[in-house]
């Protein structure tokens, strides 16, 4: 007995340590669950696992998850071990899987750093000029003489109109994003046949007041209202499974009451800066080389409110994505915090870069329909969808869900994305490619322009109709861009469906919507229209 006992205590003894260890990373693993969102409400629905988790089972589902290659290793009482590893043996096991994936969506980097300090540093002079424009608009109004005749006009009639414009604006985006998440199949023939009515409506309005300015903004728009019939006319097939997966990506919305937050501080905060712009703009005709300051405001302006629209973007995205590949409920308030900080130079980088890729898309398919035998529009064709190809691997709209779920650079998550439609088929690849969702949200901002073009264009010419031209294109340009952010949730909601749905296919909460696609395509039924990024004359 004597000479067992000290055996019975090395094995008390190791059993004890076993213990303690397994209930040390127990509570290191469930910290890490904690931090990972700190307003999580936690785990729904396994997604992804094929079996819901009950919450009474989750010590058990963890207990099995940090050890992959033994799962049912529970210590029985009365049994002792045929075999006690070595200490380091549990160190030498390689890291599980859904570890990693913790660690990587608690990522606490902050991406595109330099993007990030450009565009602080560019908020930092934008205040400052236009406080200094403001400034200077009052002194000319307070100053008797020519200058102070010349800011009570702009005064009197300019600034009511612009302001008007601002409030509409505003106004259609609230509207827009309820009528799209309320109604999302009806909205999408309505924005796209609306937009073509009220844009060639701006149009005839305007060559009607017989001015030469007003006559060349009219034209624009009237063009502008050809193009977009025959692309209304030309995506007529896609409607149909375009409107399917608008429902389907805005169900999980309705599971997250404030998801709306992030876009409405967007737009307030849009609103007042755009106010304050707008007086800026009055005080630069009181300044040196009003023409170069004012294209200097309206391309800050356009930044500006692109990376208010990738916020809210990003925020969204992240709570989405995060629903759908660990059917986490995810608090809003934090997403957006992140997206302010965190992402937010990814945001910056890719509202320098998306709208320049989505105007040369628009250009690689007019030269695609162009190029017929004639060698020279053969060889620009060829450039341009060469370079369409460069493009789309280092820089496109989708790689937004990525930043916001892994907290990747703008550059690494576009690359990763289109790998993942690649590496889901060609068919996969073609449907992204020809989605139409981006085009979507770009006609409802040329509708709310159209809109506020209209109504300050009969204002002003009834007051003041050398302002008319002018105080049109402010107006186009206010409504469309604040439209454009109210859209940012919709637009958000379904790239989040394309892209999880290829990182995770067989996840419990996507439909049969795009396999059946997919199968159509594959069997023959279907075809599809990509955008043309490699030419049909060459191979690839």
């Amino acid at each position: 007995m004597g000479a067992l006992e000290p055996v019975e205590e090395r094995e008390n003894s190791e059993k004890d340590g076993e213990e303690r260890a397994e209930e040390e990373k127990e509570k290191r693993e469930d910290e890490e669950h904690k931090d990972l969102e700190k307003g999580d409400e936690g785990f729904e629905e396994q997604v992804g696992r094929g079996t819901p988790q009950p919450h009474g089972d989750f010590h058990v589902s963890m207990l099995q998850r940090l050890n992959p290659s033994n799962p049912l290793r529970v210590a029985i009482p009365g049994v002792t071990r045929a075999t006690t590893p070595s200490p380091a043996q549990p160190r030498s096991t390689s890291t599980p899987t859904p570890q990693q994936t913790i660690t990587t969506l608690n990522s606490t980097a902050y991406t595109n750093r330099i993007s990030l300090f450009l565009f602080l540093l560019h908020a930092v002079l934008a205040v400052g000029l236009v406080c200094f424009l403001i400034f200077k608009g009052i002194q000319g109004l307070l100053e008797p003489g020519q200058v102070q005749r010349k800011e009570r006009k702009l005064l009197k009639y300019f600034l009511p109109q612009v302001e008007a414009a601002s409030l509409l604006s505003i106004t259609l985006a609230f509207a827009w994003q309820k009528a799209v998440r309320t109604w999302p199949k009806f909205m999408i023939h309505f924005i796209l046949w609306s937009t073509f009515l009220m844009s060639l409506s701006a149009g005839i309005l305007l060559i009607c007041f017989q001015m030469p300015s007003t006559d060349g903004v009219g034209v624009c728009f009237i063009l502008f209202a050809i193009g977009n019939g025959l692309y209304a006319c030309w995506v007529t097939h896609r409607i149909k499974f375009c409107s399917k997966i608008f429902i389907k990506s805005l169900e999980p919305a309705s599971k997250f009451p404030d998801l709306n937050q992030p876009t409405y501080w967007m737009l307030g905060i849009g609103f007042m800066w755009m106010s304050l712009w707008i007086l800026a703009v009055m005080g630069a005709s009181n300044f040196y080389f009003p023409p170069l300051i004012i294209i200097v405001l309206v391309l800050s302006l356009a930044w500006t409110a692109e990376v208010m629209r990738n916020v809210a973007n990003l925020t969204v995205s992240r709570v989405i994505a995060l629903y759908y590949l660990r059917g986490m409920q995810c608090n809003t308030k934090f997403c957006f915090q992140r997206a302010l900080s965190r992402n937010l130079g990814s945001a910056c980088l890719g509202s320098t870069f998306v709208p320049a890729i989505e105007a040369l898309r628009i250009v690689a398919r007019g030269l695609n329909l162009l190029e017929g035998e004639d060698e020279f529009m053969f060889s620009c064709a060829h450039c341009c969808l060469h370079i369409m190809e460069s493009i789309f691997r280092y820089g496109n709209g989708w790689a937004y869900v990525q930043i916001a779920a892994y907290g990747k650079g703008f550059v690494k998550a576009s690359q990763d994305t289109w790998e993942l439609f690649e590496k889901r088929g060609k068919e996969m690849e073609a449907i992204v490619d020809s989605d139409i969702t981006s085009a979507i949200c770009f006609l409802a901002g040329v509708c709310s322009g159209s809109m506020c073009t209209i109504v300050v264009a009969a204002w002003t010419f009834s007051v003041h109709e050398g302002f008319t031209a002018t105080l049109s294109l402010l107006a186009f340009f206010v409504g469309y861009l604040m439209a454009r952010i109210a859209m940012a949730l919709p637009h958000a909601c379904v790239s989040c469906y394309y892209v999880c749905y290829a990182e995770n296919p067989d996840n419990r909460l996507f439909d049969k919507t795009i396999p059946d696609r997919l199968n159509l395509i594959k069997s023959g039924r279907d075809v599809v229209v990509p955008t043309p990024r490699v030419p049909r004359h060459l191979p690839a």
